[in-house]
């Protein structure tokens, strides 16, 4: 048994050690623009000298069983399309060897991302491993290339990679063949005007790698039929936890949903005139979903009714988080809202009638861009008329109105001595109502009745008070 012990202890410790390897994430291959323009200045830094910070930030921010590799062009010679070059091996763990390789770098040359790109795909290929492939570029391909079309065939080898794409300072002309690209490789385009633009880019290029299950619902957010950027997060269904999310960069933007129902929040991250939006959807097993998100306005066309009578209201257009965006007062006739495309939920409040029932909400009314949508809430009330008399002299009263079942104060008022409140109205919710009625004036002191009253919708019930 004493012999057995060791062997026991040492399988445990390679079942420990298998473990911990599969658990070990797949590579990320950056490739790193070295070219001439990186010395171009953006906020009083060359963009050298951003990518070099950002980089550095990024990569210290991954896992420590993250193993990354570093490719550079145009970092050695003037006008050459093959100055590429392998500088840190896939198998690294060394997240110094990445930064200090990437601070020490010159940049010279020209931008040949098809062939650096096929260089990368190569040795995946070569060396039978899958991984995330980043690209940062200041500039297009000026080697004659075509780096979506080189993607495009890796992919059909059945080679296993996913390529993101930072795009740092390139005008929305430049892009299409590096959309092209990413679209292919699987992955997202990022769009970095500056350090805040790049650091965002990479964090999320990092965050979404080849070992990410496969997208299986797309969001596209337009405004004006043009695309918009925008932020989208998933949170499941009547809770607030987030299940995934993306960044549509003015594209497609991919999460994998489980089958089941989610909320989607959806928040331009320009113009920000453009207020954001919250949509129900649901992912359907072995089925694709997509949603396409404009952000122009759709209308509500809101009535208010009391017995089937136009009854005047107020209203609040919540967004399913809550958030008040719009609303109106009804007047008893149809008030036209124009919100945003969403999921809504309607508040509703009657005027001048009391009760338990005067509020209502309108839940989960959908909101199309472009189209108007008919929405109505019917109210229902009866009239209780309460009066006061001594003889045939009318008698000011406070009176006080309580739902019988439930003992919450719903109306209060007095009767006065005039023949336009004495008997006084109260327009009640349908119910059994128990009334106070206690005497003001010094010769009725002490005078009080409590009595109960059945309000009817549609009808009036008469109670006079004889003190």
């Amino acid at each position: 048994m004493k012999l057995l012990i060791p062997l026991f202890c040492a399988l445990g410790l390679i079942f420990q050690t298998s473990a911990q390897e599969q658990k070990a994430p797949s590579p990320i291959l950056f490739i790193y623009d070295a070219s001439g323009s990186m010395w171009g200045q953006l906020d009083g830094k060359t963009k050298k000298e951003i990518a070099s910070e950002v980089l550095a930030t990024a990569v210290n921010n991954l896992p420590d069983n993250q193993n990354i590799g570093l490719m550079a062009y145009g970092h050695r010679k003037k006008g050459d399309c093959s100055d590429i070059e392998f500088l840190v091996d896939l198998k690294n763990a060394s997240k110094s060897q990445i930064t200090n390789a990437v601070s020490g770098m010159n940049a010279l040359g020209k931008t040949p991302l098809a062939r650096s790109a096929a260089v990368a795909i190569n040795s995946l290929k070569n060396s039978n491993t899958k991984a995330t492939i980043i690209l940062i570029t200041d500039g297009i391909e000026s080697c004659d290339g075509d780096i979506c079309d080189v993607v495009s065939k890796a992919k059909t080898e059945g080679i296993d990679f996913k390529l993101h794409i930072v795009g740092f300072g390139l005008k929305e002309s430049e892009t299409e063949q590096l959309r092209c690209a990413t679209d292919a490789g699987g992955g997202t385009y990022y769009d970095a005007s500056n350090a805040s633009g790049l650091s965002e880019g990479l964090t999320e290029a990092t965050s979404q790698t080849i070992d990410d299950p496969k997208g299986n619902f797309s969001i596209f957010a337009t405004k004006n039929g043009e695309p918009v950027d925008a932020w989208v997060k998933i949170v499941k269904a009547g809770t607030n936890k987030e299940v995934d999310g993306t960044r549509t960069y003015r594209d497609t933007g991919w999460v994998y949903l489980p089958p089941g129902k989610y909320k989607m929040i959806v928040n331009p991250l320009e113009n920000t005139k453009i207020k954001g939006t919250t949509i129900n959807i649901e992912s359907i097993k072995d089925k694709i979903g997509h949603k396409t998100v404009s952000f122009d306005g759709g209308k509500i066309n809101l009535l208010t009714l009391n017995n089937n009578e136009g009854w005047d209201a107020t209203s609040k257009v919540k967004t399913q988080d809550g958030e008040v965006v719009g609303g109106s007062r009804t007047y008893g006739r149809t008030q036209t809202i124009e919100v945003n495309p969403g999921t809504y939920d309607i508040e509703v409040m009657g005027l001048r009638m009391k009760g338990l029932e005067t509020k209502y909400t309108i839940e989960d009314v959908i909101v199309e861009a472009g189209k108007t949508i008919e929405v109505s809430h019917n109210f229902k009330t009866g009239i209780a008329m309460i009066g006061v008399k001594s003889g045939e002299t009318l008698v000011d009263a406070v009176v006080s109105i309580k739902e019988k079942i439930s003992g919450k104060n719903v109306a209060g008022s007095r009767t006065y001595t005039s023949n336009s409140s004495n008997p006084r109205e109260f327009i009640l919710n349908p119910g059994i109502y128990e009334v106070k009625v206690s005497a003001v004036k010094k010769e009725y002191a002490g005078k009080k009745e409590t009595f109960t009253i059945e309000v009817k919708q549609g009808e009036t019930a008469t109670k006079i008070i004889h003190f």
